[in-house]
């Protein structure tokens, strides 16, 4: 606790015989009065099969122990697993900040995130509203609309349907028969078939001809699908992973098993390219409301192509990020402690209208991306977040090398590796997901750190 002194101007008056003298300054050492108070910001992690990210997160979070001024007080952090139970909805709400996992496919918790959100204010990493509605083939909408080079797309209907006593009716007056080869020949080959709603690869097919592309719709059953021109032939597939206003580009390899497809190499694009997929990450993320996302792009004749950006619950575990898996630690906790320290305001409803005036400009491409990053920085008080991790979290990557030396660190791989692989590959896939956090830690080391361990 901290203590203060107090000078205060008091009015003295005098008596002399009759005359009232007054107004005569006098400064005083009034009191002293404890002011700091020690306020805890509480950061829930609402979580599903997640194991590895969770641990390290904690644990980092325990070592940094913070002690941030604020004003007159000083705050703590601590963290804290969201349950699953039943809630009034007029029950107040102990978090500060939640590092969702979970609402984008588990309605219990969706719902008391969005209960929170309105009643109590609370900040959500990713916007739950956005997570229902805004699915791929509304992103693919949304960004052609700003003018972003997405691939051609249609939209096909179902191959069957769930029976219901409308359906018949509306087929019969309202379906029009359409030539799914002709469809194919205006993309050309290959194309890709996806479900408009999808995630994690799941329904995903290359279809290389006509003959493959029937095959795969009589296949697709109830999904409701989009066809999408392939980029071919394409030198390079990146995914920029974006959290608040942190982007980290890693060159992938979706034809790799998923410990492998994402590639240790670095440097695989220039300066000029970087700050583009920058800038388009942020727009994207910014425009939906997602504080962590990430966005898949295909680089073909040095056009930047985005494929996929609707991954508002990216994969964060170790088994396939690996080298990558500390930034995403150290991001995760310099955005969620950022947002949990100085109050940030959840977004509930989302202006469009900006990023459409600027599309509405006959602006080049490249200045018609700055101008909507710019947007994107101002919602993300980029400036204040840089400031606030220089002054408070300047030590942060000295304890990400200490701690992910450690055996704690260890242990988080090997229970991840277990969930996942038979017992036989048990301890070879945690030396090598571990090795490569150690490369991390070599490579990617202040220069205070380095030899560290």
């Amino acid at each position: 606790m901290g203590t203060s002194l107090i000078s205060s101007r008091l009015l003295a008056v005098s008596i002399v015989g009759s005359q009232e003298i007054r107004n005569v300054p006098i400064f005083t050492e009034l009191c002293i009065i404890e002011f700091m108070a020690e306020i805890t910001k509480t950061i829930g992690l609402s979580l599903g099969a997640d194991i590895c990210w969770p641990i390290c997160y904690e644990e980092m979070l325990r070592r940094l122990d913070l002690a941030v001024p604020s004003g007159r007080d000083q705050l703590r952090f601590r963290t804290e697993r969201v349950t699953i139970e039943p809630f009034d909805l007029r029950q107040t709400c102990r978090y500060d900040v939640v590092i969702d996992r979970l609402t984008h496919w588990y309605h219990t918790s969706r719902e008391w995130i969005k209960k929170a959100i309105i009643l109590d204010g609370l900040y959500v990493f990713n916007n739950p509203w956005t997570l229902q509605s805004m699915e791929k083939q509304t992103t693919y909408c949304a960004m052609m609309k700003l003018g972003l080079p997405v691939p051609d797309t249609w939209l096909v209907p179902p191959k069957s349907y769930e029976p219901s006593d409308d359906l018949q009716p509306t087929l019969r007056q309202y379906a029009r028969h359409f030539d799914l080869g002709t469809i194919g020949k205006s993309l050309g080959y290959p194309l890709f078939m996806k479900p408009y709603d999808g995630g994690g690869w799941v329904g995903v097919n290359k279809i290389d001809d006509e003959t493959a592309l029937r095959a795969t719709y009589e296949e697709s059953g109830k999904r409701v699908m989009n066809m999408q021109a392939g980029v071919f032939p394409h030198d390079r597939f990146v995914r920029c992973l974006g959290l608040g206003p942190q982007v980290r580009f890693i060159n992938y390899d979706p034809s790799a098993p998923l410990h492998d497809r994402y590639r240790l190499d670095k440097d695989f694009m220039s300066k000029d390219e970087a700050e583009l997929l920058e800038d388009m990450t942020l727009t994207i993320n910014t425009f939906f409301g997602w504080d962590f996302n990430s966005c898949e792009v295909l680089r073909k004749d040095g056009v930047w192509y985005p494929i996929d950006f609707a991954n508002a619950c990216p994969d964060s575990q170790v088994t396939s990020l690996h080298y990558h898996f500390p930034w995403l630690i150290l991001a995760n906790l310099r955005w969620s402690i950022f947002c949990a320290a100085t109050d940030r305001p959840m977004r509930m409803n989302y202006d469009w209208e900006p990023y459409f005036e600027i599309a509405r400009r006959d602006l080049p491409y490249r200045e018609r991306l700055r101008a909507y990053a710019a947007i994107a920085r101002k919602r993300l008080d980029t400036e204040g977040f840089e400031g606030f991790c220089a002054k408070h979290l300047a030590h942060i990557e000295e304890v990400a090398m200490e701690f992910f030396a450690s055996t704690e660190a260890r242990e988080a791989v090997r229970k991840k590796v277990t969930a996942l692989f038979p017992a036989r590959e048990i301890d070879e896939f945690t030396e090598l997901f571990f090795g490569r956090i150690q490369r991390w830690r070599t490579e990617e080391a202040l220069p205070a750190s380095r030899g560290k361990s």
